[in-house]
């Protein structure tokens, strides 16, 4: 059953997080006098199609992906209303509204959570377990954590991830102490196995609707940081590829995440929709980045001609750039088949 109910989620928050993008696109278009011919939500056969006015809206049979096509997007066109025709400013805007979309969600998501939350997670310590290790080498009651290893903290999110990512228990922290920024090096936590035991609690934040929308725009950011420094440590080898999850490999995380809280007295709802809704808002804010990186077949990469076009004041030739966006969307493809095949494997293997 927690099977079927995470499959459905992940449709959903899927369904929800490509419509926003697409129509990220196609009211950035529409404001801009573009010709919209269709605007479609899934990938694959039409399960449903209607005409109106100049646009065809469709539904497609699998529920990852979209499109919003538009006039003269990838062929020249004489109309006044295609794409390719209007100024460079205006298709930057068109561009990068789908993106902007996605974070616009992910913020929104961030704040329905933390506003159904009973109090909101400082970055000031105001407890230490007795003997705690981090108290005997320079952390004290009422220090606001500012940063760990040189990772600035924006909330309780970056803490968590910097203190858990260490190896040896030992961190430089920078603490705000009686109004002055204060260097602690050597600050030492215990580990139990390979886990580190963190020994302090932070303060509550009591919730009104200013520290909701601080600590929601400084969640995203923490969220946005998680992806870019994720993006870095795959360059640089940290991680691998296999390490990487598609569709399938989210399906199953929120079948995990609705699995652990769901037992014999019932599902717990508050606590699986506040891991939902965090889960949901960490996606969007990633597609929303994802799609901005300068790589052929993604906004980004269409944003890179056009800025080039920008510079030059001539347009790079239309077939050149469909070359370069045709090779990127094939080993696009080629990587997503690699890693949903990956997925799939882990998931029955």
């Amino acid at each position: 059953m927690s099977g079927v109910i995470g499959v459905i989620v992940a449709i959903i928050v899927f369904g929800l997080i490509i419509f926003i993008h697409e129509f990220g696109h196609f009211m950035a278009a529409k404001l801009c006098g573009v010709k919209v011919n269709q605007f479609a939500i899934g990938m694959g056969p039409a399960i449903f199609k209607k005409q109106k006015g100049e646009t065809l809206y469709a539904l497609r049979l699998f529920p990852f992906g979209g499109f919003c096509s538009m006039e003269g997007e990838n062929e020249d066109s004489d109309s006044d209303r295609a794409f390719c025709n209007k100024k460079v400013w205006q298709r930057i805007v068109i561009v990068c509204a789908g993106a902007f979309m996605n974070l616009v969600l992910g913020f929104i998501v961030v704040v329905i959570m933390i506003s159904t939350q009973d109090e909101i997670t400082s970055t000031q310590i105001s407890w230490f377990e007795d003997g705690a290790s981090s108290q005997k080498t320079g952390l004290m009651l009422g220090d606001e954590v500012k940063s760990i290893n040189g990772y600035h903290v924006f909330s309780e999110i970056d803490m968590s991830y910097q203190l858990q990512s260490d190896e040896d228990g030992v961190f430089d922290f920078v603490v705000e102490r009686d109004g002055k920024d204060t260097e602690l090096n050597g600050v030492e936590f215990k580990k139990e196995g390979s886990v580190l035991h963190l020994d302090f609690k932070v303060n509550p934040i009591k919730i009104n609707p200013v520290t909701v929308c601080e600590y929601s725009a400084r969640t995203c950011v923490s969220y946005a940081r998680l992806v870019l420094v994720s993006l870095k440590d795959l360059v640089i080898g940290k991680y691998k590829i296999n390490d990487l999850s598609g569709p399938v490999g989210i399906v199953d995380v929120m079948s995990g995440v609705v699995d652990g809280y769901v037992g014999e007295s019932g599902i717990e709802w508050y606590r699986l929709i506040q891991q939902l809704l965090s889960l949901a808002a960490l996606i969007t804010i990633n597609v929303g980045i994802f799609n901005l990186l300068p790589l052929p077949a993604l906004d980004g990469g269409r944003l890179v001609f056009l800025i080039i076009e920008g510079i030059r004041r001539k347009p790079v030739p239309a077939k050149y750039e469909g070359y370069v966006h045709a090779a990127g969307l094939a080993l696009l493809m080629a990587l997503m088949v690699y890693i949903t095949a990956h997925d799939i494997f882990k998931l029955f293997g």
